[in-house]
């Protein structure tokens, strides 16, 4: 996307004069998640669609709970009138198809609302163009290693991958374990800076994703997101906690945390909430 739509990123490395009184908006976001760096400037806005696990007070938030955080801001876009060209209209519905798995995950009104208006302005062949050509071939040796280390528990399925891989990547590969039919909740991790970054996936209407994943983590570097769909990350510094087999710890942890926060039908959610 980066080259596609020409989008000009900056690594932190190369802001070295950044300052404590910066301003820093979070989009996708917020303060204290597990995946955010904590950087010198003042987070003072905060826009995202996961539900807040660590409360902090921003001069300006807008959290909603919704498919993508994309729908958001295309929504700052119709609201205030704000002409949308077509590259940025593309990138946004790109987002947003990704993001609710073609409107099959955590999909809800207002984003197909926000769909139906990126749909007239965006160039969709050039959509179709980027979901078919998605993977790189470095990317198969992921996708290797996670099949050659799966390990499936009743609907549950776990794969570990033992060398750095980009966060999408690490849900791309989720989202393909979830994919068996076999598995109802799916469990990817990646080696990230000597400890381990997660991805978690969940089909049943009895999970919750960002609940179960946050609880798993918990005192070993955090975790959360939504009904569906979650991620977190275990420090290098927690890693030891996991004693002799941090992968069967692992396991464990999650396996005993859906049996403890399991959902009894009757009192199941739909997975779009």
């Amino acid at each position: 996307m980066l080259e596609v739509f020409d989008i000009k990123a900056v690594h932190i490395d190369d802001i070295p004069e950044m300052e404590e009184y910066d301003y820093i908006v979070t989009i996708d976001a917020q303060k204290y998640n597990s995946n955010i760096t904590d950087f010198p400037g003042d987070e003072v806005a905060a826009i995202d669609h996961h539900p807040t696990m660590i409360p902090c007070s921003y001069r300006y938030s807008d959290i909603r709970i919704c498919g993508a955080c994309c729908s958001i801001v295309a929504d700052y876009f119709k609201q205030s009138n704000t002409t949308l060209d077509t590259n940025t209209a593309t990138t946004l519905l790109y987002g947003l198809k990704m993001d609710t798995d073609s409107f099959n995950r955590g999909v809800t009104d207002f984003d197909i609302e926000m769909f139906s208006y990126l749909h007239k302005i965006a160039d969709n062949q050039k959509i179709i163009s980027l979901y078919h050509n998605n993977m790189e071939i470095d990317d198969l040796h992921a996708y290797g290693e996670a099949i050659k280390n799966i390990q499936i528990y009743e609907n549950v399925g776990f794969a570990a991958i033992f060398f750095d891989c980009p966060d999408a990547l690490v849900a791309m590969i989720s989202d393909f374990i979830l994919g068996l039919d076999v598995v109802e909740f799916a469990v990817v991790y990646a080696a990230r800076n000597g400890g381990y970054k997660f991805s978690v996936r969940n089909e049943t209407p009895y999970y919750h994703a960002g609940s179960i994943t946050q609880e798993a983590l918990k005192d070993l570097g955090g975790g959360g997101g939504h009904f569906s769909m979650a991620g977190g990350m275990i420090t290098a510094e927690c890693v030891p906690m996991l004693g002799n087999n941090p992968e069967f710890a692992i396991r464990q942890r999650f396996l005993d945390v859906l049996k403890k926060l399991q959902v009894k039908p009757e009192e199941a959610e739909t997975p779009a909430e």
